[in-house]
């Protein structure tokens, strides 16, 4: 083994410092100098001051090396994860400004300074191929993510959810590093590469066997895929709405990235085929039975909820199913397609929730009824939630649309036989045909039902506006101009030799 150059890891590590020491900053000005001011403002400078760490630490990735590599993958750097990073802060600033008028805590520098935190996890995350770092990176991001969402004190629903949260993530962490041994036992390491190594052989070791299935069931949890999906429902109802957003949007990337590098590089000898129904054992038949299960369930129980939150939980469940169908065809073209669309349903989801947190300071609550006539007491915000909304049903030319279209096509370019994927393929047209069902729900509420007769005068305010009418110019934007983000995305995965 090579000795650890640490000026390098420094360089290397120095984004994910810079978010570190932004947040003890954050807090440090909170706690000193904001303590006696209204809970707003802090939130207002606290979400100003971390959005400059967050834009620095982009500058920094820009000026990064191009290629790194310490300790056989301990940590990597590459144009790939540059962007992926990129991704990450950007989303991380869209979160925090969606708290920047919040008032449900009075912790305002602890709430962000856990948010820049879970950046960070998610940053390291998804720039190593070792597993003790992935499982490290992973529990730094769970445990930012289980305080943050028992942050609104005053409500039950918070504590309940957070609750959850933590039993079943303490759940998942448990079948995730019990795998996690099995292949260290089995390959002698922690990277990645060299257990793909260890896994080739004529059949598959029973030991890989329970470690696939293991490891399935603890990312399956962070990417809230079914069966592995309890705690969704939950945690986007009951958190506050800045932390449901970022766990919908910048957790998401960071996690469906890391399942990626992790079943195609790491279990690269134990695929198997899911071509219906000769399923041939190995990691692929198992994802292609979750894939299928999260579509079937999201879709069909979103159809009953009353709740917009709970709405947009089951859906996220049924675009896992969609996101994981790349992960089964793990392909250059697949892996672009998955990012492509993670980082497209991230903006829209996003926009979504920013929409919820002024509707529900100004009524109450996300049920679907207090949207009744929305369009009539705020057309921007409306508007905006429309785009959203039509977005993540995948109707043209928004920005989900493409991304189902390019999915789809490349799963079914990603095999020999096209027939191999085509059974998941067609169920995923379907379940996408039933979901227009329940996003019509939410457009039919804005635009078609009246308001009730006793509605209060609605305050949208300006920063609402403004940040819903970036994102929903981004999502029509890249989808009338899908190449302005696939190009760099197909560009760093080329560069980055994968």
């Amino acid at each position: 083994m090579n000795p650890i150059n640490y000026a390098q890891l420094f360089q290397l590590a120095l984004p994910q410092v810079i978010v570190v020491v932004t947040a003890l900053i954050v807090m440090a000005i909170d706690l000193l100098f904001l303590r006696n001011r209204a809970t707003r403002t802090r939130f207002a400078v606290a979400a100003g001051l971390a959005s400059f760490g967050c834009a620095a630490a982009i500058a920094r990735i820009l000026l990064a090396p191009a290629q790194a590599n310490i300790l056989d993958g301990t940590l990597i750097a590459n144009p790939l994860i540059y962007l992926v990073q990129i991704a990450l802060l950007a989303l991380t600033v869209f979160a925090l400004l969606i708290a920047a008028e919040s008032t449900f805590t009075d912790n305002v520098g602890e709430f962000v300074l856990l948010i820049l935190l879970a950046t960070a996890g998610m940053m390291f995350l998804v720039g190593s191929q070792d597993l003790l770092v992935i499982f490290i990176s992973l529990e730094l991001l769970s445990l930012s993510l289980y305080t943050l969402a028992a942050f609104n004190k005053r409500s039950l629903q918070s504590w309940e959810a957070a609750i959850k949260y933590y039993l079943f993530g303490g759940m998942s962490a448990a079948f995730l590093l019990f795998g996690f041994s099995l292949l260290y036992g089995f390959s002698n390491s922690t990277s990645l590469p060299v257990i793909a190594a260890a896994s080739h052989g004529p059949a598959l070791n029973p030991f890989l066997a329970i470690a696939i299935v293991t490891t399935a069931i603890g990312l399956g949890f962070k990417v809230a895929a079914a069966p592995f999906h309890f705690w969704a429902p939950d945690v986007y109802q009951g958190a506050p709405a800045p932390t449901a957003a970022f766990i919908a949007s910048g957790s998401k990337i960071a996690s469906f990235f890391i399942f990626f590098q992790i079943m195609a590089i790491g279990f690269a000898g134990a695929g198997g085929t899911a071509a219906f129904p000769q399923l041939l054992r190995g990691w692929i038949p198992v994802l292609a039975l979750m894939t299928a299960a999260s579509m079937l369930l999201g879709n069909l129980v979103a159809i009953r909820q009353t709740s917009l939150r709970r709405l947009l939980a089951y859906s996220a469940i049924a675009h896992a199913g969609y996101m994981l169908l790349a992960i089964v065809a793990h392909t250059q073209q697949s892996l672009a397609a998955l990012l492509y669309y993670v980082i497209t349903y991230a903006l829209a989801t996003l926009g979504a929730f920013a929409v919820i947190s002024v509707v529900e300071t100004q009524k109450g609550s996300d049920r679907l009824s207090h949207f009744d006539g929305l369009s009539r007491q705020a057309p921007v915000l409306s508007f905006c939630l429309a785009i959203f909304i039509l977005s993540l049903a995948g109707i043209p030319p928004l920005a989900g649309f493409f991304g189902k279209f390019y999915l789809f096509a490349t799963v079914l370019a990603s095999t020999p036989r096209a027939a191999d994927l085509l059974w998941l393929v067609v169920l995923a047209i379907a379940m996408s045909a039933v979901s227009l069902y329940y996003y019509l729900r939410v457009l039919k509420a804005m635009y078609v039902t009246p308001p009730a007769a006793d509605a209060k005068d609605f305050r949208s305010p300006i920063l609402s506006q403004v940040l819903v009418a970036v994102l929903a110019a981004a999502v029509i934007l890249l989808g009338c101009a899908p190449e302005l983000l696939l190009k760099p995305i197909l560009a760093a995965i080329q560069a980055s030799g994968l």
